[in-house]
C-alpha cells in the first residue's frame, strides 16, 4: 500500500522540488499551506489523486492534527527569513516543529525529516539561528528518529540569494562590502537538498541522524558578489564598509519587515539586524559532518546552474556577449 505522507510548507521553493521528488518515490503527498492557491500547481507532479492540497496554520493545533490524520510520514519545511509584526520566528520554527512532532509521536509516527539550516545552535545570537536550533530539540525530544536536515545558502531558478543579488547589483553603483564580506558560503543546489529529503524519508538507516548539505565549493561573500556582477555583465567596486553601518540599514529594514507583514504591497527588506549577525560568521557544512556525499549525491556546482537563470538581468539578455 501507498504510504502518506504530509508536507508542511510544500508551496515554497524548496517545498516544491520536494513534493515532485517524494511523488516519483511513490508516495501519497498531502500538501499543507496555508494560502491553498499557492499550491494548486502542485497537483500535476504526481499521479491522478496523488498529490492532496490542505489548508494549515502551523500556529493552530487543529489545524496540524488534521493535516496529520492518517498520514504515515511528515515533513516540516516551514521557515522564515525575518519577523514580522504578528509572525515570530519562535512561533514559525520552534513551536510549529514541535507542535508536529509531539503530533506524530501521538500517532506513531517515526519517519519526520526537519528541515532546519546549517548554525543552527540554541545558543546563537541570531534569533533566526536560534530558533532553529530549539526546533530541531523539540523535534528530537519528540521523535527520536527524525532526520535533521540542514542545508546551507540554497540556489536555483527563483531563489532569494544569487537572484537577489543580481537585482541589487543592477540598482547599485557600488556594493558595500561589509566586514571586508569575508564571511564564507557553500551554497547547496536546490535539487540536491530535495533528493536528500527523499532518500531520508521512510529509510530506517537515517534515523536519528543530522545532515549538513553545502555544495562542492566554499567562497567569501566578496567572490559570490563578484561572481553575479560578472554573470550579468554589471560589475560593481566593492567598498569596504563597518557592520555599524549594516546595522544602521538592518533597522530601517525591521520596520520594512514590520509593514510588509500588514501590506503586501510592500517589498521585503534586503536586510535586517538579525540578518546582520549571520553576515558576521561563516555558513559552510563543519568538519565531518553526514552530508550529500554519505546519500549518494554528487553536489551541484554553482557554475552549472546559476548561470541559466542570472542572464535575464543582463542589459542585452540571453545573447549578449561581453566585451
Amino acid at each position: 500500500m501507498t504510504r502518506v505522507v504530509t508536507v508542511f510548507g510544500g508551496s515554497g521553493f524548496l517545498g516544491k522540488q520536494v513534493v515532485r521528488l517524494l511523488a516519483r518515490s511513490n508516495w501519497r503527498v498531502r500538501v499543507a499551506v496555508r494560502h491553498l492557491a499557492s499550491a494548486y500547481d502542485l497537483k500535476p507532479m504526481g499521479d491522478v489523486g496523488q498529490i492532496q492540497v490542505v489548508r494549515c496554520d502551523v500556529r493552530r493545533d487543529a489545524d496540524i492534527e488534521a493535516a496529520l490524520k492518517g498520514a504515515d510520514a511528515c515533513v516540516n519545511l516551514v521557515g522564515i527569513l525575518f519577523e514580522t509584526l504578528a509572525v515570530k520566528f519562535d512561533s514559525v520554527h520552534r513551536q510549529a516543529a514541535t507542535r508536529m512532532a509531539e503530533a506524530c509521536a501521538a500517532r506513531g509516527i517515526k519517519d519526520f525529516v526537519q528541515i532546519s539550516a546549517l548554525g543552527a545552535d540554541s545558543r546563537a545570537a541570531s534569533k533566526y539561528a536560534s530558533s532553529k536550533g530549539w526546533a530541531e530539540e523539540g523535534v528530537r525530544k519528540a521523535v527520536p528518529t527524525a532526520v535533521i536536515v540542514r542545508p546551507g545558502i540554497i540556489f536555483g531558478p527563483g531563489d532569494g540569494f544569487f537572484t537577489m543579488l543580481a537585482g541589487q547589483l543592477k540598482l547599485l553603483p557600488l556594493w558595500p562590502a561589509f566586514g571586508g564580506a569575508v564571511n564564507r558560503f557553500q551554497p547547496v543546489y536546490v535539487g540536491d537538498v530535495a533528493a536528500a529529503v527523499a532518500k531520508t524519508l521512510g529509510h530506517a538507516g537515517s534515523y536519528g541522524k543530522v545532515y549538513e548539505l553545502g555544495g562542492p565549493e566554499v567562497f567569501a561573500f566578496k567572490d559570490l558578489i563578484s561572481y553575479v556582477g560578472q554573470e550579468i555583465m554589471q560589475p560593481r567596486p566593492q567598498v569596504w564598509a563597518p557592520f555599524f553601518v549594516a546595522r544602521m540599514i538592518g533597522l530601517a529594514g525591521d520596520v520594512q519587515a514590520g509593514i510588509h507583514g500588514l501590506v503586501s504591497a510592500v517589498p521585503a527588506p534586503l536586510l535586517t539586524t538579525d540578518q546582520v549577525l549571520l553576515l558576521q560568521i561563516d555558513n559552510v557544512v563543519a568538519k565531518g559532518a553526514l552530508g550529500l556525499k554519505d546519500l549518494g549525491i554528487a553536489a551541484t556546482a554553482v557554475e552549472s546552474i546559476v548561470p541559466t537563470y542570472l542572464w535575464r538581468f543582463r542589459k542585452n539578455g540571453q545573447f549578449a556577449v561581453a566585451t
